[in-house]
């Protein structure tokens, strides 16, 4: 029997002008098809000028200017429906879809998509949904209780998965796929036996009970912060539209 982390995944990631999924723009995106762990990924890549200034602090993130992006970057509304429809094919062909921390590329490129497209991505999975397998909701709760960070760097270190060129949108996804198989082999007792459907059903109720947790903690600690506990989309709002 080959247990749905042995077969084919599809990965998701972004490079953006920032870290707010209300106002801030995708810059960069890629999709990553695999067939078959070690099998040779299939890469599709995006460049975007946003059409709004791209601060310093986000170029030194992920190194595109916004000199850069404004000479190669295409417009953001034929990109923004190119990649939608990626993400459709795959779910489709009833290809997992792995998004490191789900809540902020998927929310961003739903922003985007009612931003430029006047669409949504839950108008476009409506008849075929998406499966999402987010490796930073899944360490965290089948190995809780480990300290330290649990950035895509930190994942990859302690599953022993190579990110070369991290901040690289394709980089990044490649990476979280390989993380996510990792964590699914070395979990596999707890998580073989369940389907794709399953697993993203487990992971919204699962990161809700973390971001409770940590709200909790922020209160207690006086930190001044919002944990949004959906998963993975976080609730349109009417200024996002």
């Amino acid at each position: 029997m080959t247990y749905w982390y042995e077969g084919p995944l599809a990965a998701f990631d972004t490079e953006t002008t920032g870290v707010d999924v209300e106002a801030d723009r995708i810059v960069s995106a890629a999709v990553v098809v695999q067939d078959a762990p070690g099998a040779r990924p299939r890469v599709t890549r995006w460049l975007v000028n946003p059409g709004v200034p791209v601060p310093a602090a986000a170029t030194a993130v992920h190194g595109l200017t916004e000199e850069h992006v404004q000479r190669n970057g295409r417009w953001p509304s034929p990109v923004m429906d190119e990649i939608v429809r990626q993400l459709a094919e795959q779910a489709v062909r009833g290809r997992p879809l792995v998004v490191m921390n789900a809540p902020f590329d998927l929310t961003l490129l739903d922003r985007e998509l009612r931003r430029h497209r006047a669409s949504s991505l839950c108008r476009w999975f409506e008849a075929t949904p998406l499966h999402v397998v987010d490796p930073l909701v899944l360490d965290r709760h089948l190995d809780r209780y480990r300290k330290g960070r649990r950035t895509l760097g930190a994942l990859c270190a302690h599953y022993g998965v190579p990110l070369d060129g991290a901040h690289d949108a394709a980089a990044d996804a490649v990476a979280a796929m390989e993380v996510v198989r990792a964590v699914a082999r070395r979990f596999a007792a707890r998580l073989e036996r369940l389907s794709p459907a399953e697993l993203h059903t487990l992971q919204a109720v699962w990161h809700a009970a973390q971001a409770r947790g940590l709200q909790a903690w922020f209160t207690r600690t006086g930190t001044e912060a919002e944990v949004h506990p959906a998963w993975p989309l976080r609730p349109d709002l009417p200024a996002a539209a």
